[in-house]
């Protein structure tokens, strides 16, 4: 919808283009929740930021609402077509161009694009001034360190290029007497299934293949369907995704997580509690091959037991 600034004739195209692009927008919105958090994040940039960078709205909270911001909270959420599915779709299927006045002093309308206002003129200019300062110091200060801790083994910048780690599979201590496996399993995926959360739904055929044991010849040797496993490679943001390969080359896994005692390993790694996470590829090819019944794929491929 910022497009509604710079061109006002939207045409049919990019009006369906955002009539289906609804219901994904407002995919599992709960506006209480979603509300909570407008009101702490603009009370967080309200007192805070200086009034050089303040959008034009917060003047308006202070002299309009006296700087109630959970006021002004209920006045956009009351007014805006914006936070609600119904009445983004209502408006959105009756829609002219005449009515585009309607979109431009929506109230979250109008404070995005005052928001969007004060960083692209105000604040990212200078941020990108301070980021090419802070790259030439840098680059002094490693030459320093290196200069000054001759026996010290630095890690390179491994931005914009292959990173490659290595490591082994293998549980940890968290903490005294508190042992985690290296492994999980489909078992922990069945115990904590919860409804109401999304991402605790369980589906009910994977609960028919888990009743039934029916993991083909993705079972580990030990009868059980592994989900995911844990090692001691050291990854960073931006490896979520990476393959996990074994001595021989080939894929047993795909990385995606660390473990939460394990978070700080990009200041400083520690390889008694850093793990990385990685899917079991045994639960991907399950997942494709008994649960979505799509075996076809798994044919193509060459698969190692």
């Amino acid at each position: 919808f910022r497009n509604f600034r710079y061109d006002l004739d939207c045409n049919n195209e990019k009006m369906e283009k955002m009539k289906k692009g609804i219901p994904s927008y407002f995919k599992n919105f709960n506006q209480d929740i979603d509300k909570d958090i407008f009101i702490t994040l603009i009370e967080i940039c309200y007192q805070n930021l200086d009034e050089t960078y303040w959008p034009a709205v917060f003047y308006e909270i202070r002299n309009n609402f006296h700087g109630d911001i959970s006021a002004y909270a209920d006045m956009v959420y009351e007014k805006s077509i914006f936070t609600s599915e119904e009445k983004l779709t209502a408006f959105m299927s009756k829609y002219k161009a005449s009515k585009y006045k309607k979109i431009i002093k929506d109230p979250m309308f109008v404070l995005s694009m005052d928001g969007s206002d004060v960083m692209n003129v105000e604040i990212k200019p200078q941020q990108r001034k301070l980021d090419n300062k802070r790259n030439q110091l840098m680059r002094a200060y490693m030459k320093a360190q290196m200069e000054m801790q001759t026996d010290h083994r630095f890690y390179p910048d491994a931005n914009f290029t292959l990173r490659v780690g290595y490591g082994r599979v293998k549980g940890y201590y968290p903490m005294d007497a508190v042992y985690y496996n290296y492994f999980t399993t489909l078992t922990g995926i069945i115990e904590k299934e919860n409804p109401d959360i999304f991402d605790y739904v369980v589906e009910d055929r994977l609960k028919e293949l888990y009743n039934s044991k029916d993991y083909g010849k993705y079972a580990d040797k030990d009868g059980t369907m592994h989900v995911c496993f844990i090692a001691s490679n050291h990854t960073s943001g931006g490896n979520s995704g990476s393959p996990v390969l074994n001595g021989n080359g080939e894929l047993i896994g795909i990385n995606f997580d660390r473990c939460w005692e394990g978070t700080m390993s990009d200041l400083m790694y520690d390889p008694e509690q850093c793990r990385n996470i990685s899917i079991d590829i045994r639960y991907l090819l399950f997942i494709i091959d008994k649960f979505a019944g799509a075996g076809h794929l798994v044919e193509e491929m060459n698969i190692v037991n």
